[in-house]
């Protein structure tokens, strides 16, 4: 088992690590939309899935995975409403990453830390040999 943390990503919030590789997988922990850089949080929901996944990729890079790797995100909103969007967002993202669509879940929540609107999870897979 190993633990991931790259710079690249938000260090986390609490006790936890950015995520876990054990054998062939790489389960992160979930991710909200905070700018590694600067670490701004950005207002519009388009903007936050975007930062979002620009992180777990960030996080797959450093454990030597690539978007391709993932086959499970599970999605986190305060607003279902905003699904047509967060969908928009994370087509472009899989498809630029030439990637199929991992299976997925979407869930409406009351309320996410810092206030966030969106948050992921990824479940990422790779054979010994990729």
């Amino acid at each position: 088992m190993n633990i991931i943390n790259t710079k690249h990503a938000p260090q986390p919030i609490g006790p936890y690590s950015q995520a876990i590789q054990f054998n062939n997988f790489l389960i992160t922990s979930g991710q909200i939309p905070i700018d590694a850089k600067s670490g701004n949080i950005p207002e519009n929901i388009d903007e936050q899935t975007y930062i979002v996944l620009k992180n777990i990729k960030y996080i797959l890079k450093e454990s030597k995975y690539q978007v391709n790797n993932i086959i499970k995100i599970t999605i986190f909103t305060i607003d279902l409403k905003q699904i047509q969007i967060i969908n928009e967002i994370y087509e472009k993202f899989f498809l630029k990453n030439q990637s199929y669509f991992p299976a997925r879940s979407c869930v409406e929540v009351q309320k996410l830390p810092k206030n966030v609107k969106i948050e992921m999870e990824a479940i990422a897979y790779k054979k010994n040999n990729d």
